[in-house]
């Protein structure tokens, strides 16, 4: 018989209203229900079958009654220590967790209040601790960023479990160096790549997969890792205090205006400059590669705007290209916003989405959905390659 808190509590109180019944009624001296055992006087009929129905819900969900006359005391510890059991090893683990419920980003303020100032801002997908929870407003801590938000837009507990599982991909964090991904769940199938200690990659949670084996994507395919050199989570984001952000954005502005000087500099005859040197000197690598994503593919899907950034990360750790992720975006003649000012109007804006962030942030990190892929384009062009979203990866 599985039953639901609210149920649970119902027919507790069913019975406490039966067993003061019945004391009234026979004058008993003592009516009790323990944990294990039911004692009344002069009870028959359909009042006993009532109180036999509550020692049933007594003897399954623990709950200690006890009733004395008119006073009638409630012990109910052991039924939430029952409750509990019942939650998986993750979902007990996300009890004091909260994400917000929204489109693109909540406001954390620096007090409960909608008055008070914005001390930073949760994404979707960042996952936050309660440190403590109010009827209206919850106190929260992610990443750098601690401030309180309110409830009406976040969910928390389990129900952030079920979101995460809905709004995140699921990655495989690698534990060791020279990881094999194979293409089938054999140490005898061919290997498709090689990633290194502290790389994620995207589990493909559609797959089925024996045990000791873990499914991930690679490009259009799905590969497969040893499960015994991985660790299997949700590859949640964290908050973003407003002095990071205002950082990003003032340097974003620096670097605009660094890109418009070198762009009306005068270059001498068979002297080449690269476009953009001088902009990402004053920008980081998690805003630029965010940036160019989100001229690339920020109105696409997140696996599309993942695809970009890894096609850069690709090119940097390849040996064919420059050895850095500026250097990447600004080779000349590679990525079109980078050399018509697109980027720099982007990076100046600070209109940068936090999915793009993200997909920076996962790129970056090794999370690589193209199967090493080197080069993209919108899908409508017609080339050969692994089509996401409304990009084409080759």
């Amino acid at each position: 018989m599985m039953l639901n808190k609210k149920v649970i509590e119902s027919v507790a109180v069913l019975g406490l209203a039966t067993v003061v019944s019945i004391t009234a009624v026979t004058n008993s001296e003592k009516a009790v229900i323990a944990n294990t055992s039911l004692e009344y006087d002069g009870i028959a009929g359909v009042t006993a079958a009532l109180v036999d129905y509550q020692q049933d819900a007594v003897d399954e969900y623990k709950i200690a009654v006890s009733v004395v006359k008119d006073d009638v005391v409630v012990v109910s510890a052991t039924q939430e220590e029952a409750m509990e059991e019942e939650l998986s090893a993750e979902e007990q683990a996300w009890q004091a967790n909260l994400m917000a419920d929204v489109d693109d980003f909540l406001n954390v303020r620096t007090e409960a209040s909608a008055e008070s100032a914005i001390a930073g801002k949760l994404y979707k997908g960042d996952v936050a601790t309660i440190v403590e929870a109010g009827e209206e407003w919850t106190q929260i801590t992610s990443g750098n960023l601690t401030g309180y938000v309110k409830n009406e837009y976040c969910i928390t507990g389990s129900d952030a479990y079920a979101y995460a599982q809905n709004v995140c991909d699921t990655v495989a964090e690698v534990n060791t160096n020279n990881l094999r991904i194979r293409s089938e769940q054999s140490v005898d199938s061919k290997i498709l790549d090689t990633v290194s200690v502290g790389n994620t990659l995207v589990v493909d949670k559609e797959a089925e997969v024996s045990e000791g084996w873990v499914a991930v994507k690679s490009g259009s395919q799905t590969a497969y890792v040893s499960a015994d050199y991985v660790t299997v989570k949700l590859g949640t984001g964290v908050g973003i205090t407003i002095a990071e952000e205002q950082a990003a954005i003032e340097a974003a502005q620096a670097a605009a205006a660094a890109e418009e000087a070198a762009k009306n500099q005068t270059v001498s005859a068979g002297t080449e400059t690269t476009q953009g040197e001088s902009l990402v000197a004053a920008v980081d690598d998690v805003t630029l590669l965010a940036a160019i994503i989100q001229c690339e593919a920020g109105g696409d899907i997140y696996e599309s705007q993942l695809g970009v950034g890894a096609v850069v990360i690709n090119r940097v750790k390849s040996g064919a290209y420059p050895n850095s992720i500026s250097e990447v975006i600004y080779q000349r003649g590679q990525f079109g916003p980078a050399s018509s000012g697109k980027l720099a109007r982007v990076l100046a804006s600070g209109s940068i989405s936090g999915t793009a962030y993200q997909a920076a942030t996962d790129a970056i990190n090794g999370v690589d959905n193209t199967g090493g892929c080197l080069g993209c384009r919108g899908a409508s062009s017609g080339h050969a390659g692994t089509v996401i979203g409304a990009m084409v990866f080759y």
